[in-house]
């Protein structure tokens, strides 16, 4: 009976050390602001399928996707503003309400030769919008 008491608190000990490692991973993604939940579907699937939660943050001329669960400190995804292209919004559909946060709305974005797909707030989408829009000139042409 010790050894399984012993188990379970072992476990419920890793359990909050989890939490509370993804917790300060969060806080230091956050530290520089320009930070907001963003969900990206990484597997080119149905509506509902293959995404993961996350949050964006903002660095530079960089969008930077990092999932929600994860103990990496690197993001999964970096998209240059400028390669960014014809941006366009609609509402979730399928199973998408279930697997992205309440009241986001589903952005697909060309980059280059694929199309991401991000779940955001239509105010994160206005800041991304703006932040795109933003960009100095440039001579450089992305192919």
């Amino acid at each position: 009976m010790r050894t399984v008491l012993d188990v379970v608190g072992v476990c419920l000990l890793a359990a909050a050390l989890l939490i509370v490692a993804f917790a300060c991973r969060r806080r230091w993604l956050s530290r520089d602001g320009g930070t907001f939940d963003c969900s990206l579907q990484l597997a080119q699937k149905d509506h509902g399928r293959g995404w993961a939660l996350g949050l964006a943050r903002y660095v530079g001329d960089d969008l930077q996707w990092f999932r929600v669960f994860s103990l990496a400190w690197w993001p999964k995804l970096i998209v240059n503003r400028r390669r960014l292209q014809g941006v366009t919004t609609r509402r979730p559909m399928g199973n998408e309400p279930l697997v992205t946060y309440a009241g986001h709305v589903i952005v697909d974005a060309e980059l280059h030769d694929r199309t991401v797909h991000f779940a955001m707030t239509e105010e994160a989408l206005t800041g991304v919008l703006a932040w795109m829009e933003s960009a100095p000139p440039s001579t450089e042409t992305y192919l």
